[in-house]
């Protein structure tokens, strides 16, 4: 007789089986019902999403080609817009440098504001303060466009002249700030009347990303003598960086598609003015607006390639926000 015994902590554990097909069967038909759906309607959703995208560069990019090929004009140089004319002559160049240069403006003056304000109600002002002014920042994000255009009219514009005095005697052998006491309806008033709408937006997702910076990165800091602002320079920025930009993406998108606040104070014409302080020049989205309602059918093709054309700059400067980020993963909330 065998006297061997087997020591079961010794003993290999036995290989384990693949399931069999009725285990498969079971345990695809585990599968909530619910589940099934949301996936479906999710992969729907981004489906359609893409859908939509494609249609829409198919529709301008036809209708842009049928306005280009009668052009008479450069449509990328060309400083005039007579769509309507036989044989119809315009360009983008005006448009195109106004819509930068306006959304620049709005930039950098928005960002560095928007942060302040928001490190301020997450690290320095009181709970009974930053929570009346969170409130009171979102209600400016939802003031409809046409309410700041009224606004920038009607009160923006009269007391920029001060300001446009003090960049001329002090700045203006720039060339940049000089004014001639003209209007002030100028790009540099657009500018800060488009910082003034994308303000809330950018202030409203920098906040919340900032709130999520972890405790213990905060607390560590504190250990090891920093100071508040140092706090927030270590761990908080850092941890927010990816956030900060994605909020200032969003802002941007506005600034860049603002249609009736732009007409509302700016002073039309096809010039690029040396200096933001003389009135003149324009933006796509102004120009739209102002001639559509009296666009032939050939100028609406005109107005939709001027469209394509703001269009392709949104998805350049989204997907370079897109790359920012993901050069800046290891700052990102998801890996923290």
């Amino acid at each position: 007789m065998d006297t061997t015994t087997k020591n079961p902590e010794t003993t290999p554990p036995a290989a384990p089986q693949s399931p069999t097909a009725e285990e498969k069967r079971a345990a695809r038909g585990a599968t909530r019902l619910g589940d099934r759906i949301f996936l479906g309607l999710s992969r729907g959703s981004g489906i359609l999403l893409l859908a939509i995208m494609a249609a829409i560069a198919i529709f301008l990019t036809y209708r842009a080609v049928l306005a280009i090929s009668k052009d008479e004009g450069n449509f990328l140089t060309t400083f005039e817009w007579n769509a309507n004319l036989n044989p119809p002559v315009f360009g983008i160049a005006v448009l195109a440098f106004g819509t930068v240069v306006s959304s620049i403006i709005a930039m950098a003056i928005a960002v560095p504001v928007a942060v302040a304000i928001a490190l301020f109600l997450t690290h320095y002002a009181p709970r009974k303060l930053s929570g009346p002014i969170a409130y009171v920042i979102d209600l400016l994000a939802a003031v409809p466009s046409i309410v700041y255009g009224l606004w920038g009219a009607l009160v923006l514009v009269p007391h920029m002249n001060g300001l446009f005095g003090w960049l001329n005697d002090y700045l203006g052998w720039t060339g940049v700030f000089s004014w001639e006491e003209g209007a002030p309806r100028s790009m540099l008033t657009v500018g800060i009347l488009l910082a003034i709408m994308i303000l809330p937006v950018i202030t409203n997702v920098s906040r919340e990303v900032f709130r999520q910076t972890p405790r213990m990165n905060e607390e560590a800091a504190l250990a090891l003598g920093a100071t508040r602002w140092e706090v927030i320079r270590m761990a908080v920025l850092p941890f927010g960086r990816s956030g900060v930009i994605s909020a200032s993406m969003l802002g941007l998108g506005r600034a860049l598609g603002e249609t009736m606040a732009v007409a509302t104070v700016l002073s039309p014409s096809f010039l690029i003015q040396t200096s933001l302080l003389d009135p003149g020049g324009g933006t796509f989205a102004q120009n739209i607006a102002a001639k559509f309602g009296e666009a032939t059918e050939y100028g609406r093709d005109a107005l939709i390639a001027s469209g394509l054309v703001l269009f392709v700059i949104t998805l350049v400067v989204n997907g370079a926000a897109r790359a920012i980020i993901a050069r800046r993963a290891e700052y990102s909330g998801a890996n923290a």
